[in-house]
């Protein structure tokens, strides 16, 4: 069985990691490149940069950061956030990103997918999906889970496979930001009808949570952010607890 990921997330602005992130011993909290070398000397299997910045200077602040953090890390780190095009891709690649994640540009044009994955190859491409349930069914969702599509969760899921995504991250807008626990169902009927490895996103707050969502959610892969900049849990402590758990971990 593969091991179970555990993936820390860093929200970036201009260049910075944003989330009120504290941690005592690093220099500078604020400087993505500093946590990236924080997380990958503690644990995390793979990081993720979303770029929540929008300013015109965005593309060229993120290549150079990028950059730095393949410079200082040996562990994979995925970059997101209004990346719409081949050039944006190939330039973040060419800075020594190991994947990147796309999310409105590919259900504005899901060709984008196609075109990325026959150029740079299905295992550097991850499709983020935010979705939310309305009137119990999930519904995919844009900019940050605010604007609702008609799309089902499962069949975009499906379409995104087939047009040669290699991994998917689904985020539960239902469960982000509570601290209650993954979106275990869905992600296990995620896991059970796709193929391709499922990252799970929303919801975690405690160590029994990412257990869960390997096992009820059969996640391949857990994503979580102010659970683990707040310190409120350590990689390695979890990882050690999953082992024990029986889940499969990299220690």
């Amino acid at each position: 069985m593969l091991t179970k990921r555990i993936i820390p997330c860093l929200d970036i602005k201009n260049g910075r990691t944003v989330k009120g992130i504290n941690f005592l011993n690093l220099r500078d909290a604020g400087d993505p490149v500093e946590l990236a070398k924080f997380y990958s000397e503690n644990g995390a299997d793979e990081l993720v940069f979303l770029d929540i910045s929008a300013t015109e200077e965005r593309r060229k602040t993120l290549a150079e950061l990028v950059l730095k953090v393949a410079e200082t890390i040996n562990i994979p780190f995925t970059v997101g956030g209004g990346i719409s095009s081949v050039e944006d891709v190939e330039t973040l690649l060419n800075n020594g990103a190991d994947k990147v994640s796309i999310n409105s540009s590919a259900v504005k044009n899901p060709q984008l997918i196609n075109d990325l994955a026959s150029k740079f190859g299905s295992q550097c491409i991850v499709v983020a999906i935010d979705a939310k349930q309305i009137d119990g069914h999930w519904k995919v969702h844009l900019v940050g889970g605010k604007v609702p599509t008609e799309l089902d969760l499962f069949a975009w899921a499906k379409e995104v496979e087939q047009r040669g995504a290699g991994e998917i991250l689904f985020t539960s807008m239902d469960h982000d930001g509570t601290k209650n626990g993954f979106a275990n169902k869905a992600l296990a009927k995620l896991s059970t009808e796709l193929n391709i490895p499922i990252i799970a996103s929303g919801g975690a707050g405690t160590i029994q949570h990412f257990s869960d969502a390997f096992i009820e959610g059969k996640a391949d892969a857990a994503l979580a952010a102010s659970v683990f900049h707040f310190k409120e849990i350590a990689v390695d402590d979890l990882k050690k607890e999953l082992k024990i758990q029986g889940v499969p971990v990299r220690l």
